[in-house]
């Protein structure tokens, strides 16, 4: 009995001790980012974590300076490429699981494995391609391409996600609309997504998030300045030869966080239900 407590208190010890570890990791970034935003000056050399003598002046500078004007256009680029990715993608993710989800055709299963093997490749490996794709098209800087190709990447990931969803609804309040002569779009549309909104609520995130954090993608296709999401622009930041600037690079980082802040913030109820969702239907 004495041994069996001694484990199962060494356990908790150890899992407590993991969880620390992993909360340190993700918070320790993050303060420091905070402190070199309230840090005066441009060094990282003198930076501290909690700065002796606080200041506004990075955030100043990002909406009172030569730079204002472009910051505030890099800001509005990558919220409407936020924005229109992550609408696009719940009505191609919802339709596409929906159909994997209730209907059976020839090629259901390969088309299963095909978006299982392209979660596998990542999508700056086809860099190159989507340039020369671009150039074709005539469509560097373009915001539209780049929305599309985000979406795209979207579709594999999330659709797996939202059929594994569709899966756990009942088929029997399929069968009982089509009874009362429902046609498929109108099952889909006023029975299975209200009971999915917890997951369309995890692909609004999905969509969302991705564009403000893509660096890779976005440099390839945006070229000028004006045409910049936060991470290119915030990039040109730190890579001035003529002055860079970490602490208004961290400034400006810590002010993407307000749109992810409050979509989440938005979103937040529906986590929680999906979450109890979940744990009752499995």
């Amino acid at each position: 009995m004495h041994s069996n407590t001694a484990n199962r208190r060494f356990r908790l010890l150890l899992s407590y001790s993991i969880l620390l570890f992993v909360i340190i990791l993700i918070i320790y970034p993050l303060l420091w980012a905070v402190g070199a935003s309230f840090n005066p000056g441009n060094s990282l050399m003198s930076m501290k974590v909690i700065p002796d003598n606080a200041s506004l002046i990075h955030y100043k500078q990002l909406f009172k300076n030569e730079i204002s004007m472009e910051y505030i256009t890099w800001y509005k680029n990558s919220i409407k490429i936020s924005l229109w990715t992550m609408i696009l993608s719940l009505c191609f993710v919802s339709v596409t699981a929906y159909v994997f989800s209730r209907f059976r055709f020839r090629g259901r299963k390969n088309g299963l494995m095909l978006f299982l093997l392209l979660q596998m490749i990542p999508q700056f490996s086809a860099l190159i391609a989507i340039f020369v794709l671009a150039r074709m098209l005539n469509l560097i800087n373009s915001h539209f391409l780049l929305i599309l190709i985000y979406v795209g990447g979207q579709i594999p990931m999330n659709t797996y996600l939202m059929k594994g969803y569709f899966d756990t609804i009942p088929r029997d309040l399929d069968e009982s609309a089509k009874m009362d002569g429902a046609s498929p779009m109108r099952i889909f549309w006023k029975i299975l997504l209200p009971l999915a909104r917890p997951m369309l609520a995890v692909v609004a995130m999905n969509g969302f998030t991705g564009p403000l954090g893509d660096f890779a993608l976005s440099s390839v296709l945006l070229r000028s300045s004006e045409y910049y999401t936060l991470p290119i622009g915030l990039y040109q930041l730190i890579t001035d030869k003529m002055g860079a600037s970490y602490t208004t690079f961290a400034a400006g980082a810590i002010l993407i966080s307000i749109p992810i802040s409050l979509v989440f913030l938005l979103l937040q109820k529906n986590f929680v239900t999906g979450l109890t969702a979940g744990g009752t239907k499995g």
